[in-house]
């Protein structure tokens, strides 16, 4: 199976290539700008043409939450307008799409995880624009799986687990927001799940596909509580930890707004695909774990 992934500088591309597995039949491109740039008309139709994939897993996407605010035709050119290019063009070659998505697409004022089928309202830019961006993957291509995440860490590029353990080499003291809940998720996590929903298509083609589903890491915590168990193990491995203090979203204001909630219900992608992620804590100590070892700005 010939899976083409775009973006290939992301968290997740990146994890892909890490697990991804010659042995299970699939061979991975991931796909840079300039080659494929959703923000160019064009850019993705001819990348997919060239490469005729079985599967597109469309990873790019204009993630600056608050610079969208101010870029919001970009933000909407490349989660919008280029993942409904990207499902197009995959449509048009026989393959499958598989448009990653975020928590962002909801309004966080639920207090319950939420499943796919609770209502979307976006409250930022961000958000809008991938929710729109789901909205024409649906309507381009059939044989799609929108699959929803959150949180993402790992040991590439720049995230907040990297971003918070950066801070604690020059900082004694660093103030988290302690009323956004989520659930945090090891993009390493992300790919083994879309890896397994991949591989179950080459024996049945049609499995699970036309759905939308959630894939996060298992529990919830709030930002807070995810630096304050990050610090915990740095000092494990005799890394920089600063003290983690708590503070209110009001208190840290930012150019866009966050949901309270965002956690995600990941039963359906459990019983469709047989695949559970671990709990946070295990996933989030890994990517710890591993930067530790390689040096967290080497990767």
């Amino acid at each position: 199976m010939k899976i083409l992934v775009t973006g290939a500088e992301g968290q997740l591309a990146r994890s892909l290539v890490d697990r991804a597995a010659p042995s299970d039949g699939i061979e991975l491109l991931c796909v840079a700008r300039p080659q494929l740039d959703l923000s160019v008309r064009g850019s993705a139709t001819a990348a997919i043409n060239a490469i005729r994939p079985d599967v597109v897993i469309n990873a790019a996407a204009y993630t600056a939450v608050d610079k969208a605010e101010d870029e919001p035709d970009l933000a909407f050119a490349i989660n919008a307008e280029g993942a409904g290019e990207v499902a197009a063009a995959a449509s048009a070659v026989g393959a499958a799409v598989v448009q990653v998505s975020t928590d962002y697409v909801f309004d966080g004022r639920d207090n319950r995880a939420y499943n796919e089928a609770a209502a979307t309202a976006p409250m930022g830019v961000y958000g809008r624009s991938k929710l729109a961006g789901e909205v024409r993957v649906r309507e381009a291509n059939p044989r799609h799986a929108i699959v929803r995440t959150a949180w993402v860490h790992s040991p590439f590029g720049s995230n907040f687990v990297k971003t918070l353990m950066s801070a604690a080499r020059t900082r004694d003291v660093l103030n988290v927001v302690d009323d956004q809940v989520g659930s945090p998720t090891s993009a390493l996590d992300l790919a083994d799940g879309l890896l397994r929903m991949v591989i179950q298509w080459m024996d049945e083609a049609e499995h699970g596909l036309g759905e939308t589903y959630h894939l996060a890491g298992s529990g919830q915590t709030s930002w807070f509580g995810l630096a304050r168990f990050i610090m915990t193990e740095c000092r494990k491995h005799s890394l920089p930890a600063a003290e983690v203090r708590a503070i209110m979203t009001v208190d840290w204001p930012t150019r866009a707004p966050r949901p309270a909630n965002s956690v995600l219900d990941c039963a359906r992608f459990a019983k469709v695909f047989g695949f559970q992620m671990p709990d946070w804590h295990v996933s989030a100590a890994f990517t710890v774990d591993r930067l530790a070892l390689c040096g967290h700005d080497s990767q």
